[in-house]
């Protein structure tokens, strides 16, 4: 039997989850500060006269304001010198008051009036009455449509080389956030496995991983929740029905959920039971090629060079080439941040430069259809002297937790 899978049950374990929340500090108003600050420099670098912040990840990342996309413009202009300010309905005006973190004025438009016009105001009174003006990357398509047709004379260009460009280098506190919320996730991970019983349905497990998360302290249930039982762990993102869990049978859970706004994300594959040598041969390649792409990960290597290693590993044994299956039908990794999947990306012809405070995912999938597959996903940060994981990686198909030999 595999160390650490069985022998207990869902209402034991979610009893022996702890709230872990204050373990470390949110981010606080004078990091959103020093933010303004970098992105202004960073825009004075690029020749960018404003920035347009719609609700999205971006804003909160920069402000600290969290108001999300709805079918009315919401968002900041920042210029590349003076004050924030805001945009939004008239109606909302007041309450966007009480959720700022870094204040600016809020100037509100009326429902019969246009929103685009008032964004043209606020500009001019910004003193950038032209120039280049940079949209946010995440908004949507009749937001960007309707500043590029209130503006023609204006030059406007993606914020990525400002936004993406920041968010991608992480601050040790940012790093602290997410080694904290990947440790918490793969705690949670290791409960699941031991309430692992015959009968069990996939959608009893996502319930324990839902109120467990809750429990630890998250700040809200899985951003998404990936349970699979069998031949379905053959398919990267699941499949759209239940499993129930017998013996023998491979089980693939991939978890993760916000803690102060950002997003823990860790896949566990193991076996119920004892592993078949099949099933042996295939975790321990994936473990291999997780392992090679740590190895290439280090300041100024391609983003490429940590998915070609893994796909060399896999492709050495007989599987693939490229995204061919039996293989590593997907890319090995993804940054990550506030958003569970953000840049850099870890995928063949990236030519990115690895950056210190980098972070993202190697995940190797082995899909085999018909059979089961393996994911293997930690994490990473890219230091000056090379890559740190921010959780220890599964130990062995027989004792994927690391249990054995534990005081």
């Amino acid at each position: 039997m595999t160390v650490g899978v069985g022998g207990s049950d869902f209402a034991t374990e979610l009893a022996g989850i702890r709230n872990q929340r204050d373990a470390v500090p949110p981010i606080g108003v004078e990091e959103h500060a020093r933010r303004v600050e970098r992105a202004q420099a960073r825009m004075r670098e690029l020749g960018i006269a404003a920035l347009w912040l719609d609700g999205t990840t971006n804003l909160a990342w920069l402000t600290g304001l969290k108001h999300g996309q709805s079918e009315r413009p919401v968002g900041a202009i920042l210029p590349a010198q003076g004050p924030l300010s805001y945009l939004c309905p008239a109606f909302e005006v007041e309450r966007l008051r009480t959720m700022l973190l870094l204040p600016g004025d809020v100037r509100g438009w009326e429902e019969d009036e246009d929103p685009y016009a008032l964004f043209t105001e606020m500009l001019r009174e910004a003193d950038v009455a032209g120039g280049t003006v940079a949209l946010d990357d995440m908004a949507r398509v009749f937001v960007a449509e309707g500043m590029r047709g209130a503006l023609p004379n204006h030059r406007f260009v993606a914020s990525g080389p400002v936004t993406s460009h920041l968010r991608e280098r992480k601050t040790e506190q940012e790093v602290a956030i997410l080694r904290q919320a990947m440790g918490m996730t793969l705690q949670i991970h290791a409960a699941a496995a031991r309430a692992l019983q015959p009968g069990v349905t996939t959608t009893e497990v996502g319930e324990f991983l839902a109120a467990a998360h809750r429990r630890a302290g998250f700040d809200s249930g899985p951003a998404f929740s990936i349970v699979l039982f069998g031949e379905p762990t053959a398919y990267p993102h699941g499949v759209p029905y239940p499993q129930t869990l017998a013996e023998g049978d491979v089980v693939l859970i991939d978890v993760g959920a916000p803690l102060h706004g950002y997003v823990s994300d860790i896949t566990r594959s193991y076996v119920f039971g004892t592993p078949t040598p099949r099933q042996r041969e295939i975790w321990n390649l994936a473990k291999r090629a997780q392992a090679a792409g740590f190895a290439a990960a280090k300041p100024g290597a391609p983003c490429a060079a940590i998915d070609d290693a893994c796909r060399g590993e896999v492709v050495k044994a007989g599987m693939g080439p490229g995204y061919k299956v039996p293989g590593l039908p997907h890319r090995t990794g993804h940054g990550i941040g506030m958003d569970v999947h953000e840049a850099p990306y870890f995928v063949g012809g990236n030519q990115q430069p690895l950056a210190v405070g980098n972070t993202g995912s190697i995940e190797p999938t082995i899909a085999i259809y018909g059979e089961f597959g393996i994911r293997l996903e930690d994490h990473i940060v890219i230091t000056e002297r090379g890559a740190d994981w921010l959780t220890p990686p599964a130990r062995s198909v027989d004792d994927p937790f690391g249990l054995e030999g534990r005081a």
